[in-house]
């Protein structure tokens, strides 16, 4: 295990030489989107095992994030990914946890490899154990490519593990707030748009119907919404569909995202979805999904606002699930729970029109809520 920070010299402050120009270190030293606590590099040979676990902040308290489990193919150089994708997602988690009303600073973890041929009882007891000796500065959870069952391995050799299931006294899978916060986010930007909440024949379209995806649907149908889907893995498209036999399947995202018609674009995969090229072919006059990291770069909020596209911003929408998972740390309750999740409207509404009174985009309007809180906290 190494800590990145230790890898610099006292006297090599002003230089860094192993941290190129537009690499993961040069943005965590030099970037804006840097300023990370502690990053630590994490191996363990016997089981294979590379991660990196960031902790952005720890301001609000302990950081709380989930382990992502993820190869990154097609990255020339898959750790760089992983510790560009840790440090995005570490903080993300800590304007999250701040929007959501949470102690806890914002922390993440990425597991780099294929969880289908890497996973074993043994990478993730390595795995807690490196968790562990952070001492509880970090509070991990279920992400991407990570579950419940292997949440219950962690915990044997790590305290400050949450996810667990039930049988080990844990909340379960943490996607059942995930989703029915997305839908809280998605009723209050239908009222900032269209004076009303009921989504009673309005089309929205979900990008990745996996743990989060296929939760958001139902509850979608439920109300009354014409629901298009599409993701890569036909496994979960066909899973979703055997549910509810009424659903739309398209292609691929650049067909969901042009479908005539569309109320609300869902991105519920992976990160980047609103960029320069699926901004500009939108359809949708409303964005709000589970995915973290969904704008590509600074300036896209700007586009969506161009464009007269309302953006709920997704750390504050997709907060169910990590509301879920804290709630864990004091003896689960759901219906405790579930009530702190459902305020994402309230929360939701509240950046649209901070946003519409200061003139900026609602992920800017968020950002200062959240920076507010997190320096509040930091200067007592």
């Amino acid at each position: 295990m190494t800590d990145v920070t230790s890898a610099v010299s006292a006297d090599s402050a002003d230089s860094i030489p192993f941290a190129p120009s537009g690499s993961a270190l040069d943005t965590l030293f030099r970037s804006e989107q840097g300023g990370h606590e502690q990053v630590v590099l994490c191996q363990d040979r016997a089981s294979g095992l590379k991660a990196v676990i960031a902790i952005h902040s720890t301001a609000l308290g302990p950081a709380l994030g989930g382990t992502r489990f993820h190869a990154y193919p097609g990255a020339a150089v898959p750790e760089e990914a992983a510790l560009r994708d840790a440090l995005n997602l570490a903080r993300g988690m800590s304007y999250k946890n701040a929007m959501a009303g949470l102690e806890h600073g914002g922390g993440k973890a990425v597991i780099i490899g294929d969880p289908a041929t890497l996973k074993s009882e043994e990478l993730l007891l390595a795995y807690g154990r490196f968790v562990a000796s952070l001492g509880g500065r970090y509070v991990t959870a279920c992400d991407v490519g990570t579950y419940v069952a292997d949440m219950d391995v962690v915990a044997r050799e790590c305290r400050w593990t949450t996810g667990r299931s039930p049988e080990q006294g844990g909340a379960g899978d943490s996607s059942v707030l995930t989703a029915f916060g997305v839908f809280q986010g998605m009723r209050a930007a239908a009222v900032h748009r269209w004076g009303s909440d009921d989504l009673t024949g309005r089309t929205v379209g979900i990008a990745g119907v996996g743990k989060v995806g296929h939760l958001l649907a139902g509850h979608l149908i439920e109300a009354g919404a014409e629901v298009v889907v599409t993701d890569v893995r036909q496994e979960s498209v066909d899973r979703l569909t055997g549910a509810h036999p009424g659903v739309r399947v398209v292609a691929d995202t650049e067909a969901l995202i042009a479908t005539e018609g569309l109320d609300i674009y869902a991105p519920c995969a992976l990160g980047g979805a609103l960029n320069d090229r699926t901004v500009p072919a939108l359809t949708a006059s409303i964005v709000c999904g589970a995915a973290n990291n969904q704008l590509d770069h600074p300036g896209v909020e700007k586009d969506l606002a161009d464009r007269g596209i309302l953006y709920a911003p997704d750390y504050v929408v997709n907060s169910g699930g990590v509301i879920q998972v804290a709630d864990e740390l004091h003896g689960f309750v759901f219906a405790r729970a579930k009530a702190k999740a459902e305020g994402i409207h309230a929360t939701t509404l509240e950046i649209f029109e901070r946003a519409e009174a200061e003139g900026v985009p609602p992920a800017v309007a968020a950002d200062r809520i959240a920076e507010a809180r997190m320096a509040a906290a930091a200067a007592r």
